[in-house]
């Protein structure tokens, strides 16, 4: 494992503070998996279902128009007091992310192994009281008890789909969050997954939060943790391939203040970084954080819901 300082970008134009999601996440993402597949032997497997079920999230997420919009005074409303126009909180049970489920789960349903049978197999029998409970454990970032579990990755998949499509649908994106607010989502008010420097012309080397749910990305500057705002003692960790040099575009940004990690996915790197698919490929490093013990994993990857243990 690599340490190493972070540096500030260099001639940044302006970019915009908050950035909606648009139709392309789920199919770039899926892109980025399957090339992960072949990187990352280990988790090949794995990579690979969650390929198919990122490829059924883009199908499922064009296939229809939110069915709930906010009234644009609701909207307003929202801004005006700096809340999340879109806070699961308070919309868990107006939006019909069930439907979403149940088209997902036909699109994965002859792509799916034997392992995963099973557990399409529950979701079409759960009632909604049971479906609902599942989504309160995801927006609540819970790991549910053993029997639950399994379960948490799919309802997730689907209640992304519906809020990243009324995050599309917005009229136009909220202010950026600021106060205690920063580090959760102007739209929904979900924890990140990850943060991303990209390296489009627009937003060049500047880097944004990527929310868990939504996927709507909102401006946090370099140098700087995510959870606490200090900039005073932040390492930045990679792991290293054979030659020493780091295997994957992904940092995990460490403060020695709050002792968390957020991962940071460098598009400067490798154009096609993904905040949710590196992630999930580089599980080897939050592997090894967690035996060293010093920093707390502070990005939530709904897909890779885990137990206490």
């Amino acid at each position: 494992m690599n340490h190493s300082f972070g540096s500030a970008p260099s001639g940044i134009m302006e970019a915009p503070n908050v950035v909606l999601p648009n139709a392309k996440v789920f199919s770039k993402r899926g892109t980025r998996l399957r090339e992960l597949v072949q990187q990352v032997p280990p988790l090949d497997e794995f990579l690979a279902f969650m390929a198919r079920l990122v490829q059924a999230q883009h199908q499922v997420l064009n296939e229809r128009e939110p069915g709930w919009h906010p009234a644009e005074d609701a909207f307003d409303q929202a801004l005006k007091h700096g809340l999340p126009p879109l806070g699961f909180q308070a919309l868990k049970r107006d939006v019909p992310w069930h439907q979403d489920l149940l088209s997902m789960l036909d699109a994965m349903e002859l792509h799916v192994g034997e392992i995963q049978r099973p557990l399409l197999k529950s979701l079409r029998e759960s009632s909604r009281e049971q479906l609902d409970a599942l989504a309160d454990d995801v927006l609540e970032a819970r790991p549910g008890d053993e029997t639950s579990r399994p379960l948490l990755p799919l309802v997730a998949a689907a209640l992304q789909i519906s809020w990243m499509r009324l995050a599309m649908a917005l009229p136009r994106p909220p202010d950026k969050p600021v106060g205690e607010a920063k580090g959760l989502c102007p739209c929904c008010g979900s924890p990140p997954v990850a943060s991303v420097i990209h390296n489009e012309r627009h937003r060049a080397g500047v880097r944004y939060l990527h929310c868990s749910l939504c996927a709507t990305e909102w401006h946090l500057e370099r140098l700087k943790c995510s959870v606490c705002d200090s900039g005073a003692k932040l390492l930045y960790l990679t792991l290293d391939d054979e030659q020493g040099k780091p295997a994957m575009p992904v940092q995990a940004e460490s403060c020695s203040e709050c002792h968390s990690y957020l991962k940071v996915m460098l598009r400067e790197e490798h154009g096609r970084a993904d905040p949710v698919a590196d992630d999930i490929a580089s599980l080897a490093l939050d592997m090894l954080l967690a035996e060293q013990g010093e920093y707390g994993r502070s990005g939530y990857n709904p897909l890779l819901i885990a137990g206490d243990d």
